[in-house]
């Protein structure tokens, strides 16, 4: 048997990292498809267009990568999955990509560019752009989720909120190849809306190691009043508790772990479930200043505690309340795909401003994506939670191959026509027994246990 030796590695080959999504992207650019450059230069070209004032505000001077061409280039990155900047430049001099004509220009400006491009200005075309797409879904007749249609019309807005850390910079630039070890690119919280699974709001700090808490400031100054938010334990805070009932807002979450209450009314107390108005703390130096009302069920052989401030039960039965808590994870799987499979966990750049850039064009391509997917839905008359997005993004290269043979009908239409084959639709699971608003609402039923002592 031979043995042999192993040789360093030299700087031109690097020991690959075990971080699928920071592998090289070697794939081609995937084909235009005319359904998505119609749908992108109704909705975005005129937000695009909109911001050209604060552009030149902002000093930018007119040149070949102005503002138009960039979302467009961007866009394209993300759309046809482009797999670098060499690619896209060399797109750029030889087709029209969306509303930009053929453009010669280096590689060194387009990664220029890139690194210094304001973000700001993508991120005021994705707010403007969000701000026109709850009125498509509103007008839609596809049917809601039995609890949201409930809920809705109670509050002035229902919406989840979670935060993730951004992968590690790729050591790019020269400051950043002095270091050890390349760092996180930051932190990013959403509020996504619970209905249209939209993004509200974004708030993204280039500090990976900050608390999840200290983006409430922002969140509060921008929360409509009467709104519902709905949020994990990374949240869980009395001051935020009592904050939010303060500014006319209500909220669902889970009940921390040893946290202390005192009980100041009992609703409902019967053998699987208990509803209570408490008020949380016991110490007069940690404990909220608000009442809260604690509600738990006895699931599948476990308790399950909640907490809203949400005090009538009129308002949001005990039954909602825990479906509206599950249905936080709407947030968990929108992060899902923004990362994944628009690689936002692939960062193009090593500067904080192309992260932000980044950033607002991923969830701005995420959002014309949701909207594409309404369609589906309004198509086959089905709730949105029950249309893949996934697949209806993957399945646009069939989509474009039908085209190729004659088909001249529009995306949507064909997704639909198409849907069983293609596995847009999701697969209702079979319950293995009663459901879990089955399970409360047959816990309810009967006699309460008599008054403790």
């Amino acid at each position: 048997m031979s043995t042999s030796t192993s040789k360093p590695l030299g700087r031109r080959h690097k020991r690959a990292t075990n971080n699928p999504d920071h592998a090289r992207r070697t794939h081609v650019p995937a084909p235009p498809d005319r359904d998505m450059e119609q749908r992108l230069n109704e909705l975005v070209k005129p937000a695009v267009f909109a911001e050209l004032a604060y552009y030149r505000q902002l000093g930018m001077r007119s040149r070949l990568l102005n503002l138009p061409v960039m979302v467009a280039l961007v866009l394209a990155l993300l759309w046809r999955r482009v797999p670098g900047v060499c690619t896209l430049q060399r797109m750029l001099g030889r087709e029209r990509i969306l509303w930009t004509q053929p453009t010669r220009v280096s590689q060194a400006a387009l990664s220029e560019r890139l690194l210094t491009f304001p973000a700001v200005l993508f991120e005021r075309v994705l707010y403007r752009v969000l701000a026109r797409l709850p009125a498509r879904l509103a007008a839609r007749t596809r049917p809601l989720s039995p609890v949201l249609q409930a809920v809705q019309p109670r509050f002035s807005g229902c919406y989840a909120l979670d935060g993730t850390i951004l992968e590690a910079l790729f050591r790019k630039l020269e400051a950043l190849r002095e270091v050890a070890e390349a760092p996180f690119a930051g932190q990013l919280a959403v509020v996504c809306d619970l209905a249209t699974r939209l993004p509200a709001k974004l708030f993204y700090t280039d500090d990976p190691g900050a608390n999840d808490k200290a983006v409430l400031p922002r969140l509060l100054a921008w929360l409509p009043c009467n709104s519902l938010l709905v949020f994990d334990l990374g949240f869980f805070a009395f001051t935020f508790f009592d904050d939010l009932t303060t500014v006319g807002s209500w909220f669902v979450t889970r009940l921390r772990e040893k946290t202390s209450f005192s009980v100041q009314q009992v609703l409902v107390n019967r053998a699987q479930v208990r509803e209570r108005i408490v008020k949380l703390g016991i110490y007069r130096s940690n404990r909220s200043s608000q009442e809260v009302r604690l509600i738990e069920v006895y699931i599948d052989g476990a308790w399950r505690h909640y907490v809203t401030n949400v005090l009538d039960p009129r308002q949001l039965s005990i039954v909602e309340v825990v479906e509206l808590y599950d249905y936080r994870w709407r947030i968990e799987t929108a992060f899902l795909l923004v990362k994944r499979l628009l690689d936002l966990a692939y960062l193009w750049v090593g500067s904080q401003n192309g992260v932000q850039l980044q950033i607002w064009a991923t969830w701005l391509y995420y959002a014309v994506l949701i909207d594409l997917c309404d369609d589906v839905a309004e198509l086959l008359q089905l709730p949105l939670s029950r249309i893949s997005v996934e697949m209806v993004s993957r399945s646009l290269y069939f989509y474009v191959q039908a085209v190729d043979q004659g088909y001249s009908g529009d995306a949507a239409s064909y997704l639909a026509r198409e849907a069983k084959d293609l596995g847009i639709v999701k697969r209702l699971r079979s319950p293995s027994g009663p459901t879990v608003t089955e399970q409360i609402r047959l816990a309810l039923v009967g006699p309460p246990l008599p008054a403790g002592p």
